[in-house]
């Protein structure tokens, strides 16, 4: 349908005519595509403010992952694996109390101190302030 120019309908039959809009009509039409287009551009500079961002975190964390010698690829999984072969997660030693033996009496600790001392573990001044120790508590 093609329109008709403006200046071939008579005032006040703008309504009447298909396809025209009245300037009201026309004025709102022109609004809101100004208000779309301003959101669709508000909308695409944050996007790529978000983009660029997120690129700038990564190579930078890359960057600082490879000058200190590591492989930021594989770099989670090497973390992981040391943990979990690092003492930290062995299970702990069984105490003597968690294990039901009795704890050694003074007797046998004062004998076990002066064992190591006449094997030359410890030294003499060790020696002595393991029985001050042991004799003390």
């Amino acid at each position: 349908m093609t329109r008709l120019p403006a200046e071939t309908i008579p005032p006040g039959f703008e309504d009447f005519v298909p396809g025209f809009p009245g300037e009201s009509d026309f004025e709102s039409i022109q609004t809101t595509a100004v208000g779309i287009s301003a959101a669709v551009g508000i909308f695409w500079v944050i996007f790529i403010g978000v983009a660029a961002w997120g690129i700038y975190v990564v190579v930078k964390n890359y960057r600082l992952a490879k000058s200190r010698g590591y492989d930021p690829v594989t770099m989670e999984t090497d973390m992981a694996t040391r943990l979990m072969d690092s003492q930290i997660m062995q299970p702990a030693a069984p105490t003597a109390a968690a294990s039901g033996a009795a704890p050694a009496t003074v007797e046998e600790r004062l004998v076990e101190i002066d064992g190591l001392h006449e094997r030359g573990v410890i030294s003499a001044e060790e020696r002595a302030a393991a029985r001050a120790k042991i004799l003390g508590s």
